[in-house]
């Protein structure tokens, strides 16, 4: 193997899959990955093992190796200054810092990116986000079920007209994974920008943003058609509005894999109250037939909130669901209280009433709506371009950022458009050996 990644280092300061994978791929290129973990708990991603949320069958937390391979781990106390301190040194010594946890916590804990050029000006940043460094979600945890595969407009185009049911994602830390390879394509680029010019840059990569990108084609058509893309098909219809219907413990498409450090939360289930006994993970229909999903793992965490927000406040001090064991056992009933709940109501009026809400839910957006979605925008997303023939059209951007500046997407040449220039200014014929190359058919 060549292990094209060999001698550079890597700190880490992250949870769960989506950028702890990232480093992984780097550590099994040869990079020397140094993962600090929480001094007492270390990655939450372990607790899915220890509480039981996830059967592991044999013991192996599969998903843990999956996104921590080749590393090496140390438990630190960022909150104290001792512990910044040897995080600093890490650092001084590093080509890449790597973190997902969001704006708040990186302030508190003194690894922002200003921060981290004190202890060491010219390493890498690199920021994996549920929703980007820009706009109103800029600070909000997410999953791949919420940013990558809901809002980002997979689920929708996956899922065929008719159907009763949001499609899940095809795999557990299916969209972290994505974004992970995202990643680390992006810290490669950046590694060789530095080599080149000097210069260290901050890589952005999002759930959305990677979301958006996996949908490209079909976003790019819709807005040139003004159609949102779905497939033909009608399916047959079947289904239950949230699935879940899953024997017990098993999983039904999510591993509590989060889109941001400092949240926790499972990638979702397909269903309200599926495998994991949790009724904060699932798609919910509303009152004009549209979804919401919620992915929060820490169903009691978020249960007294989730309550306010449907209007019944009440249901936080109810014995049933009090405690996290309460809610497991009452799964069932608080499903069925959410489900009646949201189809209260539209999913306009959930966006306003869930603008402020502090778990992780996300709209179940179409291609289309995709476009107008103010994160979307305000990350630059979405970029304009302009054919040879003048005719302006909408792409994707591509999912990673470089010092939080989308790049402008360029037209796509004509046919043969560059082909002189490419013969004589490139290659430096002569025009007569071009008219040769013309007339025996050889070039166009």
């Amino acid at each position: 193997m060549v292990a094209v990644m060999e001698g550079i280092r890597i700190v880490e300061v992250a949870e769960h899959t989506f950028v702890p994978a990232a480093s992984a791929i780097l550590a099994d290129w040869g990079a020397d990955v140094v993962k600090i973990e929480h001094v007492e708990r270390g990655d939450a991603m372990r607790g899915l093992a220890s509480t039981g949320v996830i059967n592991f069958g044999s013991g192996v937390h599969v998903i843990l190796e999956h996104s921590n391979r080749g590393k090496r781990s140390i438990g630190l106390d960022l909150a104290r200054e001792e512990g910044r301190q040897i995080c600093y040194d890490l650092v001084a010594r590093a080509d890449v810092f790597i973190t997902n946890k969001p704006p708040a916590v990186l302030q508190k804990l003194g690894i922002d990116p200003e921060s981290i050029r004190k202890a060491n000006a010219g390493v890498i940043y690199a920021r994996g986000s549920a929703y980007g460094p820009k706009g109103p979600d800029a600070g909000k945890g997410g999953y791949d079920a919420t940013g990558f595969w809901a809002r980002g407009g997979s689920a929708m185009g996956a899922m065929y007209q008719g159907s009763k049911r949001v499609p899940p994602q095809p795999a557990p830390a299916y969209g972290d994974s994505i974004g992970a390879i995202t990643i680390a394509g992006g810290i490669a680029a950046a590694l060789l920008h530095r080599a080149r010019t000097g210069e260290a840059t901050i890589v952005d990569v999002s759930l959305l943003g990677t979301g958006v990108w996996a949908m490209a084609a079909a976003v790019g058509l819709s807005a040139q058609l003004n159609m949102a893309w779905r497939p033909p098909g009608s399916g047959d219809g079947s289904g239950a509005e949230n699935a879940g219907e899953s024997p017990e413990g098993a999983p039904v498409g999510g591993t509590g894999v989060p889109g941001t450090g400092g949240e926790r939360g499972s990638s979702g289930s397909s269903g309200g109250t599926g495998g994991f006994r949790n009724p904060l993970t699932g798609n919910f229909r509303t009152r004009d037939d549209r979804w919401i999903t919620f992915t929060m793992l820490q169903a009691a965490k978020y249960w007294p909130a989730v309550a306010e927000a449907i209007g019944q406040p009440e249901l936080a001090s109810d014995a049933r669901f009090a405690t996290h064991a309460a809610l497991a056992e009452n799964h069932e009933i608080a499903g069925s209280i959410l489900r009646q709940a949201i189809a209260g109501r539209t999913l306009s009026e959930w966006k306003e009433r869930l603008a402020e809400f502090p778990g992780q839910w996300a709209p179940v957006q179409d291609s289309l709506e995709v476009l107008s979605d103010p994160q979307v925008r305000a990350n630059g997303y979405i970029g304009e371009a302009v054919t040879a023939g003048g005719v302006p059209f909408k792409l994707v951007t591509t999912p990673v950022q470089f010092d939080e500046t989308p790049t402008p997407p360029k037209r796509a040449p004509e046919f043969n458009e560059h082909g002189d220039a490419i013969l004589t200014e490139d290659l430096g014929l002569s025009w007569d050996r071009v008219i040769e190359l013309k007339t025996k058919g050889v070039v166009a």
